[in-house]
Protein backbone atom coordinates (compact mmCIF):
# COMPACT_ATOMS: atom_id res chain seq x y z
CA UNK A 1 0.00 0.00 0.00
CA UNK A 2 1.16 3.65 -0.82
CA UNK A 3 0.92 6.05 2.01
CA UNK A 4 0.29 9.66 0.32
CA UNK A 5 0.28 13.26 2.28
CA UNK A 6 -2.36 15.65 0.49
CA UNK A 7 -2.09 19.27 0.77
CA UNK A 8 -5.36 21.15 0.94
CA UNK A 9 -6.39 25.14 0.45
CA UNK A 10 -10.03 25.25 0.55
CA UNK A 11 -12.77 28.36 0.87
CA UNK A 12 -15.33 26.95 4.01
CA UNK A 13 -18.10 29.26 3.30
CA UNK A 14 -20.43 26.82 1.58
CA UNK A 15 -19.65 23.54 4.05
CA UNK A 16 -20.27 22.22 7.34
CA UNK A 17 -16.46 21.69 8.25
CA UNK A 18 -13.50 19.56 7.38
CA UNK A 19 -15.03 16.54 9.46
CA UNK A 20 -16.70 13.93 7.19
CA UNK A 21 -20.68 13.84 7.73
CA UNK A 22 -22.36 10.75 8.45
CA UNK A 23 -25.63 11.78 6.59
CA UNK A 24 -24.37 14.06 4.49
CA UNK A 25 -20.43 13.68 3.31
CA UNK A 26 -20.98 16.06 0.22
CA UNK A 27 -21.17 19.28 2.83
CA UNK A 28 -17.43 18.39 4.43
CA UNK A 29 -14.32 19.04 2.85
CA UNK A 30 -13.06 15.70 3.96
CA UNK A 31 -16.27 14.09 2.07
CA UNK A 32 -16.16 15.79 -1.24
CA UNK A 33 -12.63 14.17 -1.49
CA UNK A 34 -12.84 11.01 0.19
CA UNK A 35 -16.22 10.89 -3.00
CA UNK A 36 -13.60 11.61 -5.56
CA UNK A 37 -10.69 9.71 -4.63
CA UNK A 38 -12.69 6.55 -3.91
CA UNK A 39 -14.13 7.22 -7.70
CA UNK A 40 -10.97 7.70 -9.28
CA UNK A 41 -9.01 4.92 -7.78
CA UNK A 42 -11.69 2.66 -7.54
CA UNK A 43 -10.94 1.80 -4.11
CA UNK A 44 -12.83 2.90 -0.46
CA UNK A 45 -10.25 5.67 0.56
CA UNK A 46 -10.69 6.61 3.49
CA UNK A 47 -8.56 10.27 4.27
CA UNK A 48 -7.14 11.76 7.56
CA UNK A 49 -6.91 15.20 8.26
CA UNK A 50 -4.20 17.09 10.51
CA UNK A 51 -7.16 18.72 12.53
CA UNK A 52 -10.84 19.82 11.90
CA UNK A 53 -11.98 22.88 10.85
CA UNK A 54 -15.35 24.18 12.04
CA UNK A 55 -18.64 25.17 9.74
CA UNK A 56 -17.40 28.60 7.94
CA UNK A 57 -13.81 28.33 8.38
CA UNK A 58 -11.05 28.17 5.66
CA UNK A 59 -7.67 26.41 4.98
CA UNK A 60 -4.55 27.90 3.56
CA UNK A 61 -3.03 24.66 4.50
CA UNK A 62 -4.51 22.04 4.84
CA UNK A 63 -2.62 18.46 4.88
CA UNK A 64 -4.38 14.83 5.01
CA UNK A 65 -2.95 11.43 4.24
CA UNK A 66 -4.64 8.20 3.04
CA UNK A 67 -3.30 4.81 1.75
CA UNK A 68 -3.90 3.15 -1.95
CA UNK A 69 -2.49 0.65 -4.06
CA UNK A 70 -2.64 2.76 -6.74
CA UNK A 71 0.37 5.25 -8.02
CA UNK A 72 -0.15 8.92 -7.79
CA UNK A 73 1.59 11.43 -10.39
CA UNK A 74 1.00 15.18 -10.79
CA UNK A 75 -0.72 14.51 -13.79
CA UNK A 76 -3.55 12.92 -11.72
CA UNK A 77 -3.05 15.81 -9.33
CA UNK A 78 -4.10 18.25 -12.01
CA UNK A 79 -6.78 16.15 -13.63
CA UNK A 80 -8.26 15.52 -9.91
CA UNK A 81 -8.32 19.43 -9.28
CA UNK A 82 -10.23 20.00 -12.24
CA UNK A 83 -13.23 17.45 -10.77
CA UNK A 84 -13.16 19.13 -7.31
CA UNK A 85 -15.73 22.03 -6.61
CA UNK A 86 -13.56 25.22 -7.56
CA UNK A 87 -13.17 25.96 -3.54
CA UNK A 88 -11.14 23.11 -2.91
CA UNK A 89 -7.70 22.32 -4.63
CA UNK A 90 -5.00 19.83 -3.72
CA UNK A 91 -2.16 22.32 -3.70
CA UNK A 92 0.37 19.71 -3.78
CA UNK A 93 1.13 15.30 -2.56
CA UNK A 94 4.13 13.60 -1.93
CA UNK A 95 3.71 9.25 -0.95
CA UNK A 96 5.28 9.44 2.77
CA UNK A 97 6.56 6.91 5.13
CA UNK A 98 3.91 4.35 6.07
CA UNK A 99 3.31 4.79 9.31
CA UNK A 100 3.23 8.53 8.41
CA UNK A 101 -0.40 10.05 10.66
CA UNK A 102 -1.46 13.23 9.67
CA UNK A 103 -2.72 13.71 12.92
CA UNK A 104 -0.38 12.53 15.04
CA UNK A 105 2.65 13.57 13.53
CA UNK A 106 1.73 17.38 13.68
CA UNK A 107 4.87 19.18 15.38
CA UNK A 108 2.80 22.89 15.34
CA UNK A 109 -0.32 24.32 13.61
CA UNK A 110 -0.77 28.04 13.01
CA UNK A 111 -4.03 29.69 13.03
CA UNK A 112 -4.82 33.21 11.32
CA UNK A 113 -7.38 35.49 12.40
CA UNK A 114 -8.49 38.41 9.85
CA UNK A 115 -9.91 41.45 11.08
CA UNK A 116 -11.41 44.29 9.01
CA UNK A 117 -10.90 47.47 10.94
CA UNK A 118 -11.60 49.84 8.18
CA UNK A 119 -14.40 52.59 8.53
CA UNK A 120 -17.29 50.96 6.50
CA UNK A 121 -15.92 47.39 6.06
CA UNK A 122 -14.31 46.02 2.93
CA UNK A 123 -16.20 44.46 0.61
CA UNK A 124 -14.30 41.70 -1.32
CA UNK A 125 -12.98 40.70 2.53
CA UNK A 126 -16.23 40.35 3.91
CA UNK A 127 -16.48 36.55 3.36
CA UNK A 128 -12.71 36.46 4.73
CA UNK A 129 -12.12 38.35 7.35
CA UNK A 130 -14.55 39.92 10.39
CA UNK A 131 -15.42 43.67 10.28
CA UNK A 132 -15.53 45.49 13.88
CA UNK A 133 -17.01 48.53 12.39
CA UNK A 134 -16.25 49.93 15.70
CA UNK A 135 -12.56 51.44 16.81
CA UNK A 136 -10.23 48.78 18.18
CA UNK A 137 -7.15 49.02 20.69
CA UNK A 138 -4.80 47.24 18.74
CA UNK A 139 -1.77 47.76 21.05
CA UNK A 140 -3.79 46.50 24.01
CA UNK A 141 -4.51 43.45 22.14
CA UNK A 142 -1.10 42.55 21.70
CA UNK A 143 -0.18 43.13 25.08
CA UNK A 144 -2.96 41.01 26.71
CA UNK A 145 -2.14 38.19 24.19
CA UNK A 146 0.51 37.34 26.21
CA UNK A 147 -1.01 35.94 28.62
CA UNK A 148 -2.08 32.99 26.68
CA UNK A 149 1.41 32.31 25.90
CA UNK A 150 2.87 29.37 27.43
CA UNK A 151 0.49 26.49 29.40
CA UNK A 152 -2.45 27.05 30.41
CA UNK A 153 -5.47 24.97 31.21
CA UNK A 154 -7.54 26.46 28.54
CA UNK A 155 -11.41 25.23 29.39
CA UNK A 156 -12.62 28.82 29.73
CA UNK A 157 -11.52 29.23 26.01
CA UNK A 158 -13.32 25.95 24.37
CA UNK A 159 -16.52 24.23 23.99
CA UNK A 160 -17.42 21.15 25.18
CA UNK A 161 -15.55 18.11 24.52
CA UNK A 162 -14.83 14.88 25.84
CA UNK A 163 -14.13 14.39 29.98
CA UNK A 164 -11.32 12.44 28.74
CA UNK A 165 -9.87 14.87 26.44
CA UNK A 166 -7.05 17.47 28.61
CA UNK A 167 -7.81 21.24 28.11
CA UNK A 168 -4.09 21.72 29.26
CA UNK A 169 -2.55 23.49 26.04
CA UNK A 170 0.88 25.22 25.58
CA UNK A 171 0.44 28.13 22.75
CA UNK A 172 4.10 29.24 21.63
CA UNK A 173 3.66 32.40 19.90
CA UNK A 174 0.79 34.71 19.35
CA UNK A 175 1.68 38.03 16.78
CA UNK A 176 -0.32 40.37 14.72
CA UNK A 177 0.40 41.71 11.32
CA UNK A 178 -1.34 45.13 10.58
CA UNK A 179 -1.67 46.17 6.90
CA UNK A 180 -3.48 49.25 6.24
CA UNK A 181 -7.50 48.23 7.71
CA UNK A 182 -6.05 44.71 7.87
CA UNK A 183 -5.68 42.95 10.83
CA UNK A 184 -3.81 39.36 11.12
CA UNK A 185 -3.43 37.45 14.15
CA UNK A 186 -1.76 34.08 14.17
CA UNK A 187 -1.38 31.06 17.10
CA UNK A 188 0.91 28.63 16.96
CA UNK A 189 0.65 25.36 18.86
CA UNK A 190 1.32 21.94 18.74
CA UNK A 191 -2.78 21.53 19.05
CA UNK A 192 -5.80 23.37 19.73
CA UNK A 193 -9.01 22.81 21.70
CA UNK A 194 -12.67 22.86 19.96
CA UNK A 195 -13.32 26.60 19.12
CA UNK A 196 -10.03 27.76 21.08
CA UNK A 197 -8.79 30.07 18.78
CA UNK A 198 -11.86 31.77 17.83
CA UNK A 199 -12.47 31.97 21.75
CA UNK A 200 -8.78 33.61 22.37
CA UNK A 201 -9.54 36.78 19.41
CA UNK A 202 -12.67 37.01 20.41
CA UNK A 203 -11.91 37.91 23.94
CA UNK A 204 -9.08 39.63 23.09
CA UNK A 205 -11.16 42.03 20.59
CA UNK A 206 -13.50 42.46 23.66
CA UNK A 207 -10.43 43.66 25.36
CA UNK A 208 -9.51 45.57 22.48
CA UNK A 209 -13.25 47.03 22.37
CA UNK A 210 -12.51 47.97 26.32
CA UNK A 211 -15.57 45.76 27.66
CA UNK A 212 -12.98 43.68 29.34
CA UNK A 213 -9.57 44.21 31.05
CA UNK A 214 -6.57 42.17 31.48
CA UNK A 215 -7.65 41.23 34.86
CA UNK A 216 -10.41 39.83 33.42
CA UNK A 217 -8.61 37.13 30.70
CA UNK A 218 -6.48 36.46 34.07
CA UNK A 219 -9.57 35.42 36.08
CA UNK A 220 -10.65 33.42 33.19
CA UNK A 221 -7.22 32.03 32.72
CA UNK A 222 -6.58 31.03 36.53
CA UNK A 223 -10.52 29.87 37.56
CA UNK A 224 -11.31 27.27 34.18
CA UNK A 225 -14.69 27.09 33.82
CA UNK A 226 -16.97 27.33 30.82
CA UNK A 227 -19.66 28.91 32.83
CA UNK A 228 -19.08 32.72 32.17
CA UNK A 229 -19.78 33.71 28.43
CA UNK A 230 -16.80 34.24 26.51
CA UNK A 231 -17.40 36.24 22.75
CA UNK A 232 -16.75 33.50 20.22
CA UNK A 233 -15.48 35.44 17.22
CA UNK A 234 -17.20 34.67 14.10
CA UNK A 235 -15.49 31.45 11.80
CA UNK A 236 -15.62 33.42 8.22
CA UNK A 237 -12.59 35.41 9.82
CA UNK A 238 -10.20 32.35 10.80
CA UNK A 239 -8.24 30.55 8.62
CA UNK A 240 -5.53 27.25 9.31
CA UNK A 241 -2.35 28.96 7.84
CA UNK A 242 -0.23 26.05 8.36
CA UNK A 243 0.76 22.62 9.21
CA UNK A 244 4.56 21.70 10.50
CA UNK A 245 5.72 17.78 10.90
Amino acid sequence: MNNYMFVVEYDGTKYNGWQRLQKNKEKSIQGKIEILLSKWLEEDIEITGSGRTDAGVHALMQTCNFKSKKKISDEFIIDFNRYLPEDIKVKNFKQVDDRFHSRFNVKKKVYMYRIDISKFGNLFMRKYSYYIGENLDITAMEKASKLFLGEHDFTSFSKGMSKNKSTIKTIDNIYFKVEGNIVEVYFEAKSFLYNMVRMLIGTLIELGLGKISEEHILNLLNNPSREEFRFTAPPHGLFLYSVEY
